[in-house]
């Protein structure tokens, strides 16, 4: 599992940041990519990864500002035709279905695969499958904004290999019905309990990746005990009032959060094109003052998910 930043500009593009998008790369979990907003532009960015827009299987919209959601057709329309024919899933404040068939009505744009919209409008579990768990709730940004937290199921113990060995057993189907907890009787006659060679399960990871918004409860109660939180930063703590105005949130505010939520690492983003190199370091300078498992990110920077103990 791997967060890959397209984009982490705020507003408007800069010369070295795009616009909000992020993707969550779940290749190794369900062969998919999870995106979360579509900035303009953001199926160029995507061209300098190894991203693959067949690949991508749901799109999570925070908010419906443009710097959030205006390269959704242009993607939509540049999968259809490089060959994804997979179904679609997009989630997102009421008006998403509504701004994206529009669009594609409008340029008369086919696609060669079903699009489906999830509206969402209040606390609730989005997505639930055997893998992963998809919750929402609302934050304060003047407008209908959403923090997203993903769940993903407990690992199940990996088989013990070496010890089989040890015990020479060979492989084979054997092998699976010993991973499974089963027991089973080798052809020697030795009777072997599955689980004494299983090891523990791993739990399962936790990301959230919050939209635009002001300091608020649900940000705490999204980010709990999270490994990572993706939290804007749009403001630094000497531009407080500015945040609020704005509803915005400053690197303090984001520190805030992750310390009052015990997460392991937060990644800050939607940075404004006013700050420079120094603005920058004095960003993440600020933040760790509160919270120092602190990084920001720069576009296309990516950032491993690691198992709790790695």
């Amino acid at each position: 599992m791997e967060l890959q930043f397209l984009g982490t500009g705020a507003g408007v593009p800069a010369k070295h940041r795009n616009v909000s998008s992020i993707a969550l790369k779940l290749l190794d979990e369900r062969n998919a990519v999870w995106l979360f907003d579509c900035g303009e532009g953001t199926q160029l960015q995507i061209l300098k990864s190894n991203i693959r827009p067949r690949k991508i299987e749901k799109i999570f919209i925070t908010h419906l500002h443009g710097d959030h959601i205006f390269g959704l057709p242009g993607l939509l329309s540049s999968r259809s035709f490089q060959g994804g024919d997979e179904k679609l899933e997009i989630y997102g404040p009421p008006g998403i279905a509504e701004f994206v068939r529009t669009a594609l009505k409008v340029s008369q744009t086919r696609l060669s695969y079903e699009l489906k919209f999830i509206e969402i409008g209040k606390e609730e579990i989005i997505f639930s499958d055997k893998q992963a768990t998809v919750s929402c709730l609302p934050l304060d940004h003047g407008i209908a904004s959403f923090g997203y937290r993903i769940v993903e199921a407990d690992h199940e113990g990996e088989l013990q290999v070496d010890k089989l060995a040890a015990l020479n057993i060979p492989s084979g189907p054997i092998y699976g019905k010993i991973k499974r907890g089963e027991t089973v009787e080798l052809s020697d006659g030795r009777v072997i309990n599955g689980k004494e060679f299983v090891g523990q399960k791993k739990a399962g990871r936790v990301v959230t990746i919050l939209g635009d918004t002001r300091k608020t409860k649900n940000s705490v109660l999204l980010a709990k005990e999270a490994d990572i939180l993706v939290h804007e930063s749009t403001f630094n703590k000497e531009e407080e009032k500015m945040a609020k105005a704005y509803y915005h949130s400053t690197s303090h505010h984001a520190a805030q959060v992750a310390k009052e939520a015990h997460v392991k690492k937060l990644i800050l983003t939607h940075i404004s094109a006013r700050y420079l190199t120094g603005d920058i370091i004095q960003l993440e300078n600020e933040a760790k003052e509160v919270f120092p498992n602190t990084k920001i990110v720069k576009d296309m920077d990516i950032i491993e998910v690691p198992f709790e103990n790695e």
